[in-house]
């Protein structure tokens, strides 16, 4: 591999334990994010040379914290502290490589801490996801904004107001009481819901699938479920994540291309994962409390129990969503219901459910990309290849991009 793509996954994945410990420490967010660049440069420059460290995360904490200690010396010295501050700050300038020790069970309720911070009642839902997103996950700003359907620069400046916000009310960055975290755990939830579809559906890069999201995303609501074991959402919320997981051996081809749901070795699947969700599924129901998550986990375990696609309960796959609808009346989900119209009905029953939605996704590619199948299935080459160029315009996954030119070329010898 690359090595600086090894070094990009490498940071990507231990970001959210370095970027929660660096920020109980310092209380800062742009602090902790500053704190954690600086110790990534650092590592691109001695890991070749010295090898990588038995304890990376440790390594890149440790780091981190004297750039901070290091810089705030600097500006104590121009005259920006009194010398007290400089006197605290001589005190614990430099952290030793050989003695500092990082308790890992403390170093995983760092990442717990931090979301809930980012989740604090302070922040409206919408920024409260979005400061999760760059902060926890490292999820470009870019990204965020597909994920929202909002434009760059408002992400941008709801990020920074949003950091702004939990600066200025001097949040702790403490585990809340039980009380503050009943009151956050739909957010965090929602927080957790969007980190996994970031993993599971990439929305920029060359990757198609990016698993240490996924992993993140799983072990922190597993986390969820041991603070919260007898909310039957978060029994959802890990059900949905693992049946959609347990598939991730077949979701790509030889040539990491996306494979559809029909085209996947089903063999490759993850029976365990599928087994424990379904365990899940099965507790969740007994509380007999509906909700979202539960009847998108209900869905993924229809597909999981088919043997074959073509053995798939489209009929019962509709109703779910029906009922999802019912809950959250999202263009998103009208548009994944219309899926399971073109298995039932067939494509042109299904385009006249996305024609209601085109106003309100314009800008999401997976609309786009819809339609040209459908499109492609009546044998309406020209206007296929239209939606696909629509989709392509709007930034997909290198992937799905060799996908969807593969389609057009296929396309063009219909015309």
């Amino acid at each position: 591999m690359d090595p600086s793509r090894w070094f990009e996954a490498h940071f990507h994945h231990v970001r959210p334990r370095v970027i929660a410990a660096l920020s109980r420490r310092f209380g800062d967010l742009d602090i902790a994010e500053e704190a954690f660049a600086t110790a990534c440069m650092k590592a691109v420059a001695s890991w070749p040379d010295q090898g990588r460290p038995d304890e990376p995360v440790a390594w890149l904490i440790r780091a981190g914290s004297n750039a901070v200690l290091d810089a705030k010396r600097r500006e104590a010295t121009a005259g920006k502290y009194r010398d007290s501050v400089i006197t605290d700050i001589d005190e614990g300038r430099q952290i030793d490589t050989d003695k500092l020790n990082i308790d890992s069970d403390e170093l995983r309720d760092d990442v717990l801490r931090l979301l809930f911070v980012c989740c604090h009642r302070d922040l409206s839902v919408e920024n409260q996801l979005a400061l999760a997103l760059k902060v926890v996950a490292g999820m470009r700003v870019a990204e965020i904004a597909a994920a929202f359907l909002v434009k760059e620069k408002a992400m941008e400046r709801r990020i920074t107001r949003a950091k702004k916000v939990v600066r200025d009310a001097a949040v702790p960055f403490e585990t809340p009481s039980p009380a503050e975290r009943l009151q956050r755990l739909k957010s965090v939830s929602l927080m957790l819901y969007l980190l996994f579809n970031e993993g599971w559906y990439a929305s920029a890069g060359e990757t198609a699938l990016k698993q240490p999201l996924c992993e993140e995303a799983i072990r922190l609501a597993r986390e969820l479920l041991h603070l919260f074991p007898a909310i039957s959402e978060l029994m959802g919320l890990l059900a949905l994540m693992l049946f959609h997981y347990a598939k991730r051996k077949a979701r790509l081809d030889d040539k990491q291309q996306l494979l559809s749901l029909d085209e996947q070795n089903r063999q490759l699947w993850d029976r365990a994962q599928i087994g424990e969700a379904q365990s899940l599924m099965q507790k969740a129901q007994r509380h007999r409390t509906p909700s979202p998550y539960q009847i998108q986990a209900a869905i993924a375990a229809v597909h999981a129990s088919a043997a074959h696609s073509r053995d798939t309960d489209w009929a019962e796959i509709r109703r779910l969503y029906d009922a999802l609808l019912g809950f959250e009346p999202s263009p998103v989900i009208a548009l994944n219901r219309a899926v399971a119209t073109s298995r039932i009905d067939g494509p042109a029953a299904a385009l006249l459910e996305l024609d209601t939605l085109a106003a309100r996704l314009v800008d999401y590619r997976w609309f786009h990309s819809l339609t040209a199948g459908l499109l492609s299935e009546l044998s309406r080459p020209e206007e296929a290849i239209a939606a696909f160029d629509r989709a392509l315009a709007l930034g997909p996954t290198e992937p799905e991009r060799q996908h969807m030119l593969g389609k057009i070329e296929e396309l063009k010898k219909m015309r």
